[in-house]
């Protein structure tokens, strides 16, 4: 097992002396039948990790010569397997198979490729998600860096290009790992030594992908063309025009090429597909929207329920719904047809439960068809692979009939979408044929015995040796009895006849029985072997027969073997209408998993008016969290939100800590992708006008090993919004320059306000505690120094209430209009069962700092001045030219590139920009508050 990273081409050798050779022996021998061993680093990490415990290492030799190692069984080895390519992401695993010096590389694999260990990662597993490799040749100019992309669905088998430009933060790249769920990305060797690279590497650790370093040498396209030539199905012509149209991504495609090996596998050839991907065809989502919006499963998820994947999953198809669930949740569409389309057909299924039902119930019969075809093509498949396809197929003319018995509102749509390209499918030319060819050639009657066998009707030869076969058996059964006779024993009671490996067909008496026989046996038969459970012989008849019994099992083994893999290759000519056939049914599973959540839930799910991003406003009525209502322990309180255009398209919500701000915020973004995805949505009414990218910036924690702090990872990850954000974008925030001093957050998350309202002009849920932000929300709001005025902007609020006497605090969770001037921090922290002393002192403290209103609530066409904690007034004049100076300090700080300097340059450079702020300020009274 190896987590390096280094060229692998020489093997490894165990160089052991004489001594330590004789403990590896006698480490050998203590050894179980089937067992893997690590060594060196990697059996410290394997004890470490999966025993738990050192002392699960052994020593090789000693001193400075001695090497760790480990022994791992078969099961544990499967479990380390599972978590390294699958959990963990990070490491390569390589089996070499030898003895003495002599060892060889027998099986490798990548998350990206696991090609190799498939049948140890899904032998009881469903096959959750297709992994994809992803190389990257970033192109670095003055003006920005243009990215050429290649992928590679080994599932699948399909090729991919993309070349766009992209901003420092690599904001596109994240995008696109994330939707096309990559696993381990190919980048240039010599590219890790610019700033704008290693950025470059945070963002692949942010997605979770495993990065490989090849030689620059192999980022080529020349012989590009000829080798897609072999491998992509169909005509050149339009390979040739599509790789011509990039200048960086048929580079990164060459080296994908060459390290996926696929050229060295003649299964490959012509049957990829290849295609443009487009960054643009569906809802750009990064790793922060990902993980607030909970949208795949954790290892700390406390239950299904907590994600969105764990929760929306009720699909039957064994693993492909489940793939293509994965899929659709990272590719949200933006296209309003294709979601009303989706919508359409969960419409039909949620009216239909009868329909629903019996589509669920033959869907759990059909077995992963992606897999079989793909185990078919790389020519691993056996009988038993058949006969799953051969199962499948059988159920299709019962989900046809049960398509073609409903006559709802969107007949004609189920009809063009699943009956229609079923009943093609099903037809004599098509799988009718692969039908008739299993039940004639499959002896489907063994399967009740776990046995797949080829009827011997199906071959002359076949049947030929059968009847023989059957005839020696008889013959060996007379001459069983004769011999009984003969020795005058009962037969099967005393005189046996067995059947095994070492000595074939033999006769067989207990102990007690033999001295009876003594005599007889000894002129008349040979004696094989003598044991407790009695004495094995034989005669020259019984051998002769047995041996001619074992020559036709032979030949019938191989006359087997040989029509099998005739039937395969058949089977094999029927990939296009299976893999037709597995897109059609998984869609299908993942449509109904979407009805039967909408359904099944104590509060239903409701159908959401979708328009285009340019047009209407995202209203949610009685809104819910679907990961939160589901656990057991909630009562959920529903809330509406109303993002309207020039009223309250941005949203500052205030309110106390543990009051549902934050629940809130994600629950709208949770509701938006749901929607895009095509199901329904947990409201009572919703319309949504379609986001082209969620961004989410919500909790920050520190990234000390990374040398980021919490403010600055919060700062790095609000540039990216401020950079990558538009119009059609939804934004949300919670929680923003919490990490540094009050006045320098407040004037960070004031300017970021502005910008978001003025400039971006995003949907935005922005949660604070700086409740000075209301301010923005208030038709006075006009900055007379450039007679510039916010619109659009509107407070809410979570509310709570405070018992007068006993200073209780209860939570009421509704999101109601207006602003709140306190965080009710000290009620929290008497939740939280804090000293009575502590609390009656931060009682103190903060009336000395603040003015407490007795009030909670401001309303939003409150007369009075809002927002502002401190007593002193200022002139408006003064304010204005102050805040727009503060404006201007914070533009030019947002706009550093933080990314690419080293800590003292960064300091040196927000040193003078304070000193230059601080000049500014001895005119402005506003200004000198902050410092």
């Amino acid at each position: 097992m190896d987590a390096n990273f280094e060229d692998q081409s020489k093997l490894p050798e165990l160089k052991l002396d004489a001594k330590q050779s004789q403990g590896f022996l006698s480490f050998f021998k203590t050894l179980p039948h089937d067992y893997y061993t690590a060594h060196g680093e990697n059996a410290t990490f394997i004890a470490k990790t999966y025993y738990r415990t050192t002392t699960a290492l052994r020593q090789l030799g000693s001193g400075l010569d001695g090497l760790s190692s480990v022994s791992v069984s078969k099961n544990m080895f499967e479990t380390i397997a599972r978590d390294l390519l699958l959990e963990r992401t990070d490491h390569t695993l390589e089996i070499y198979e030898g003895s003495g010096s002599s060892w060889r590389l027998v099986k490798s694999g990548t998350p990206g490729n696991l090609g190799s260990f498939e049948d140890v990662l899904f032998a009881n597993n469903d096959m959750q998600d297709t992994p994809v490799v992803v190389a990257l040749l970033p192109n670095l100019r003055e003006n920005g860096c243009t990215v050429g992309l290649g992928y590679v669905d080994l599932t699948k088998r399909v090729l991919g290009l993309a070349e766009f430009l992209d901003d420092s933060h690599f904001t596109n790249v994240e995008s696109a790992l994330v939707a096309l769920g990559c696993k381990e990305c190919l980048l240039p060797l010599e590219s890790g030594k610019t700033s704008e690279i290693r950025t470059l590497h945070d963002a692949l650790n942010r997605c979770g992908v495993m990065l490989t370093e090849r030689k620059k040498t192999e980022f080529k396209m020349r012989d590009l063309v000829q080798d897609l030539s072999r491998l992509v199905k169909g005509s050149i012509e339009p390979v040739r025009d599509l790789v011509s149209g990039f200048e960086f991504a048929a580079g990164a495609l060459g080296a994908l090429l060459s390290y996926a090996e696929l050229l060295g596998d003649e299964s490959n050839y012509g049957n990829y597909s290849i295609q443009r991907y487009n960054l643009d065809s569906y809802m750009r989502l990064d790793s922060a929207a990902m993980r607030a919006l909970n949208v795949l499963e954790s290892k700390t998820d406390a239950n299904k329920n907590f994600s969105l994947f764990g929760l929306m999953n009720r699909t039957c198809t064994a693993g492909m719904g489940k793939r293509l669930l994965h899929r659709w949740l990272k590719q949200p569409l933006l296209d309003v047809d294709e979601i009303n389309s989706r919508l359409d057909l969960v419409q039909a299924f949620v009216e239909d439960p009868a329909l629903r039902q019996d589509l669920r119930q033959h869907l759990k019969r059909i077995s992963d068809i992606e897999r079989l075809m793909h185990n078919l093509e790389k020519k691993r498949a056996g009988l038993q692979h058949i006969v799953k396809l051969y199962q499948s197929s059988i159920r299709l003319p019962y989900i046809k009939s049960a398509l073609e018995r409903y006559d709802g509102e969107f007949s004609s749509l189920i009809k063009e979408r699943y009956w229609d390209p079923l009943e093609l499918w099903t037809d004599d030319g098509h799988l009718n044929k692969f039908v008739a060819l299993v039940e004639s050639a499959v002896d489907l009657d063994q399967l009740e015995n776990g046995e797949y066998m080829i009827s011997s009707t199906y071959d002359p030869a076949l049947s030929a040796l059968k009847d023989e076969q059957e005839s020696l058996e008889h013959r060996i059964h007379n001459l069983h009895k004769e011999t009984a006779k003969d020795l005058d024993l009962p037969l099967d009671k005393a005189l046996k006849l067995d059947k095994g490996t070492q000595f074939g067909h033999v006769f067989r008496i207990t102990k007690k029985e033999e001295p009876k026989i003594r005599k007889k046996l000894t002129t008349q038969f040979i004696v094989l072997e003598t044991r407790k459970d009695g004495v094995k012989f034989t005669n020259t008849k019984l051998k002769k027969l047995g041996d001619q019994y074992q020559r036709i099992v032979e030949e019938y083994k191989n006359c087997q073997k040989e029509l099998v893999n005739r039937v395969v290759q058949t089977t094999a000519t029927f990939s296009e209408v299976f893999w037709s056939v597995a897109g059609l049914l998984s869609e299908l599973d993942v449509l109904l998993s979407f009805a039967d959540l909408a359904s099944s839930c104590p509060t239903a799910y409701t159908r959401p008016i979708i328009t285009p991003s340019d047009e209407g406003d995202i209203i949610l009525e009685g809104s819910r969290h679907p990961c939160v209502e589901a656990q057991d322990w909630v009562n959920f309180i529903p809330n509406d939100c109303k993002l309207v255009r020039g009223k309250s398209w941005f949203q500052i919500i205030t309110g106390p800590n543990m009051g549902g701000k934050s629940t809130f915020i994600r629950q709208v973004g949770v509701n938006i992708l749901m929607a895009q995805v095509g199901s329904f949505v947990p409201c009572d009414k919703a319309s949504i006008s379609i986001r082209d990218c969620i961004f989410a910036r919500v909790g920050a924690g520190d990234c000390q090993l990374r040398g980021v702090s919490t403010f600055m990872q919060e700062m790095l990850e609000t540039a990216s919004i401020l950079k990558g954000a538009t119009d059609k974008s939804l934004i949300i925030i919670d929680e923003l320059g919490r990490g540094t001093s009050t006045y320098d957050g407040f004037g960070l998350a004031w300017a970021i306000c502005e910008h978001l309202v003025e400039v971006i002009k995003a949907p935005t849920l922005f949660a604070t505690h700086f409740h000075e932000l209301t301010a923005l929300a208030h038709e006075n709001s006009v900055h007379e120094a450039n007679m510039k005025q916010i619109v659009g902007v509107a407070n809410y609020h979570v509310s709570a209430h405070i018992d007068s006497s006993s200073h209780k605090l209860t939570m009421l969770y509704k999101v109601e209009p207006g602003a709140c001037d306190q965080s009710f921090g000290i009620q929290v922290a008497e939740f939280a069962n804090f000293p009575e002393s502590v609390v009656s002192l931060a009682r103190e403290k903060a009336a000395e700092l603040e003015d407490f209103s007795a009030t909670a609530v401001i309303p939003n066409d409150a007369i009075e001045q809002v927002g502002s904690k401190r007593k002193r007034e200022y002139d408006s004049d003064d304010m204005s030219r102050g805040s727009a100076r503060a404006h201007e300090f914070l533009k030019e700080f947002s706009n550093l590139p933080l990314e690419t300097m080293d800590l003292k340059e960064a300091l040196q450079k927000v040193s003078k920009m304070k000193n230059d702020l601080q000049k500014d300020a001895v005119n402005s009274h506003w200004l000198q508050q902050f410092f």
